[in-house]
């Protein structure tokens, strides 16, 4: 989808970590992405998710609506103030036509520390002046992509009668297992850290590794951690009739959307899944918009989908051919 604008690549000059800066669009408005903080094998896999997030998060601004791109912030190493604080330079080498917030390995008490280098930045903790905790937007969102899912696929809104796989119980994870618990839905999770168990209990959970999550007879598969999950080799084992999650990057290949599509698995495209975050945090941060708006906008993610799967059913293609089409058509034409 287009090509980078900019991609700034740093040697941190506290830390000595490497520094990765990624937008991809602007078209739309500033750019806006997450910063990811990890300890990748080589910098290059750090440039290489860079690249990838930022142009997922122009499309997730694109069809949310939004008046933004999308970029991406990548710290390859260890957590530490001086590597935030070195962001927050590069950042701000930018000129404010990208702004950063939280992502894996940072959350928003480290906005408050990227924000000493610059003022791009945002969900930052309440008391600080931001949104804080970007989470109950992007759960709210993922279950208002998953009653478009159930919808399509099973002819009802309703999780009454369905069963859900979850792989990934932490921030946004947990949230969604809450709300599927509590209209009724059969749940199966699985987590890596196995503390999490305590969730699977309270909620009557069924806790399995997060290989027999993916691979369980349920209806819907919920990646809610890393991506990379839908591979050649994983593809072939699941055993459900959907998947649709908040975790970015769950296909390994862009032509993994074919081999689900080819099994009647309806996968509906993560940066739609996942905008409820963005949505929250900009309403609140850069937009002033209402509570009753921010809602609205957040059960409009179902709507989305909803045209997408359309779209994909007349075109011929997979939701996510579907998607990256009207993403694209979206950029191009800013007024329309």
């Amino acid at each position: 989808m287009f090509s980078h604008e900019r991609i700034i690549i740093r040697r941190g000059p506290e830390s000595g970590q490497p520094i990765i800066v990624a937008v991809h669009s602007t078209a739309l408005g500033q750019a806006l992405g997450g910063c990811r903080l990890k300890p990748y094998a080589d910098w290059r896999d750090g440039l290489a998710d860079a690249l990838r997030l930022s142009a997922a998060m122009t499309g997730k601004c694109a069809l949310a609506g939004l008046p933004h791109g999308g970029g991406k912030t990548v710290i390859v190493g260890e957590h530490s103030e001086a590597a935030l604080r070195d962001a927050g330079t590069v950042i701000e080498e930018l000129g404010g036509i990208y702004a950063t917030g939280p992502d894996v390995g940072t959350g928003p008490d480290d906005m408050v520390t990227i924000g000493e280098r610059t003022t791009h930045v945002f969900c930052r903790p309440v008391a600080a002046g931001g949104s804080g905790d970007s989470s109950p937007g992007t759960a709210l969102g993922t279950v208002a992509a998953l009653r478009a899912v159930c919808s399509d696929r099973f002819g009802s809104a309703g999780f009454g009668k369905r069963s859900f796989a979850l792989l990934g119980l932490g921030r946004v994870g947990g949230r969604v297992a809450r709300l599927l618990a509590e209209a009724g839905a059969k749940l199966v999770v699985a987590d890596a850290d196995p503390a999490k168990r305590a969730l699977a209990d309270e909620l009557g959970a069924a806790w399995v590794t997060p290989g027999e999550a993916l691979t369980a007879a349920v209806d819907v598969v919920v990646p809610a951690a890393l991506g990379g999950v839908l591979t050649p080799d994983s593809v072939p084992t699941l055993r459900c009739a959907a998947v649709a999650g908040p975790a970015n990057n769950q296909l390994d290949d862009p032509a993994t959307a074919t081999l689900l599509h080819e099994r009647g698995i309806l996968w509906a495209p993560d940066y739609v899944v996942s905008a409820g975050g963005v949505i929250g945090a900009t309403a609140v941060e850069l937009h002033h918009e209402s509570p009753a708006r921010v809602a609205a906008r957040l059960d409009g993610i179902a709507d989305t989908l909803t045209a997408v799967f359309a779209a994909a059913r007349r075109d011929g293609v997979t939701p996510s051919a579907a998607a990256t089409a009207e993403a694209r058509r979206r950029v191009a034409n800013p007024r329309g």
